[in-house]
Order: C-alpha cells, then structure tokens, then sequence
C-alpha cells in the first residue's frame, strides 16, 4: 500500500520552493537548515524521486518538483480547510484590504500568501490606492483595514519603517542636472519628505514628472528625465539607487501604519489585523 503523505513535509517543501533555499525556510516553519535539509531527503525518498535541484546558494524544484508542489499546495489547502472548520468556524468571509501599489507589489505578496494558507475561509479583496484616498474610505465603511504611509502629525499605529531611497537609471546622471529634475508622487509622505531634504540641503529642483502610480515613476527615471524616491523595498532592479555620493541629501524614513481595526470588526478582519501586526512589524 502507498504510504501517506506527511503534511509536515509537504509544509517544508513549499517553503523551500517559496523562499529559494533551506535557510531561508528555516524560520519560516520554526526549524533549523540542517532540518530542513533531512526533511526534503526524507521526502525524496518517500516519493521515490528527486523534487529538488540544489544549487550552491538557491534551491528550486525540478520538472517533477514542480508538478509535485501543486498538489502539495492543494493538499495543505484542503487540510487547513478542514481544520479551521473545526477549530475557528467564525472566521469566515471576506475583508476589504487597501494598500498603496508600490506595498502591495514588494511587501504584501508573501504576508498574504502566507495568511491564505492560515486562514483558508477568509477572502482578502484587495484595493490599490494612494494613502491619502485610503484614509477616508476607512472612515467612510468601503473599507475595512488599510496600510498607509503615515503624513506628519498624523496619528497612525506605525508598524514598520522602510528606507526612502533616490533611484535613478543605470545609464543616466539625471542627478548632475541643475535644477534636479524629479519625479515625484501626487501629494504623499514621500513627496514630503524628500522636497523637506532638499531644502534643508539648499538644493535646486523641478517637477519633471508627478504620478499616483508608482510604475509611471519608475518609468520616468528608467528613460534618464528625472530621480525619484522610492521606499527601499519596492526598488525594481532595473533601477540603481543614489545617495549622499552623488550629492543627494537622506530624506526621513517612511512610516507604515494600520488603520480600520474597531471593536466592532468581524472575527475574520481582526485575524487578518492581528496577522499583518505580526508580519510588518520591524
């Protein structure tokens, strides 16, 4: 008779897949490499075939890997399902989720992915908007949690804070310009923050490109009209990252915070507040 298989293993196997090697999966599943490393032989051998391909510094899963880590997914799916069924049958249903794009697209793929598989009867609808139109659809019931970028002053339980960095393209000194040409967001903390540096700095500039949307910034500076600022997570590297050596001055680091958590919040909004608490948190 074919053996079971072992959903602690499977549990690693994704995590391995997810994160790109066995160190960094490590922690993920509260073990240590060398662990994880027997776990993934073990597994091999139960299955009777390799899964992994293991490189010097990344491991990825093979042809049969790959076929193997969809029905691992979905057997965990079905498992937690069941689980949570038993266990935590009020959470269910959906939670409304606003998050400004260039979040949404670096720090949130993972963190949600991770809380689907914790929370299988919760549905996340996320919406991608601007912190400053976030705000008052909290206050206004189309949403039920946001994370935003906190202005100043701005009372805001600040979760993280993430790097304001100057990009500009690889093959461009848009920095030498005078004055220097930026690209910057509509009305943001961001926007604040790096026109307070430069004036601190008593450096020169224009508005050569302004955009809600982070890919029109990054394009912008991708064709040399202008830098930006960008939190350090949501660099693409089609972009380098400039500073003091160029004669930029540091701007302050943003602030992320969490809005939308009341006392009257469903079981399923103050699991996935709980969660990203745990998740963002520096």
């Amino acid at each position: 008779m074919t053996a079971p298989l072992d959903l602690d293993l499977l549990r690693t196997f994704i995590a391995v897949c997810e994160t790109g090697n066995f160190s960094n999966a490590a922690p993920r599943i509260g073990r240590s490499q060398s662990a994880v490393s027997m776990q993934m032989q073990r597994l091999e051998q139960m299955v009777g075939r390799q899964l992994l391909v293991r490189g010097p510094r990344t491991v990825k899963p093979n042809a049969p890997g790959a076929d193997f880590l969809v029905y691992a997914r979905r057997l965990l799916r079905l498992s937690d399902e069941a689980w949570a069924s038993v266990n935590r049958p009020e959470e269910f249903g959906r939670v409304r989720l606003g998050v400004p794009d260039d979040y949404a697209a670096s720090l949130l793929p993972p963190v949600l992915s991770r809380f689907a598989r914790e929370h299988p009867r919760v549905t996340v609808e996320l919406a991608c908007e601007p912190s400053r139109l976030l705000v008052p659809a909290i206050d206004q019931g189309r949403l039920d949690l946001a994370i935003i970028t906190r202005l100043p002053d701005q009372p805001l339980e600040v979760l993280r804070r993430e790097n304001l960095v100057w990009v500009a393209a690889p093959d461009h000194a848009a920095w030498e310009d005078d004055p220097l040409p930026l690209a910057l967001f509509e009305d943001c903390a961001a926007r604040t923050n790096l026109l307070e540096a430069l004036s601190h700095a008593g450096r020169s500039y224009r508005c050569a490109y302004s955009s809600e949307s982070t890919l029109g910034l990054i394009a912008a500076v991708q064709s040399g009209l202008a830098v930006a600022g960008l939190a350090r997570c949501s660099v693409p590297p089609t972009l380098r990252i400039i500073g003091e050596a160029q004669g930029l001055p540091t701007p302050r680091d943003l602030e992320l915070g969490l809005l939308g958590d009341k006392t009257e919040s469903t079981p399923a909004i103050k699991r996935l507040a709980q969660f990203l608490r745990r998740e963002l948190a520096q």
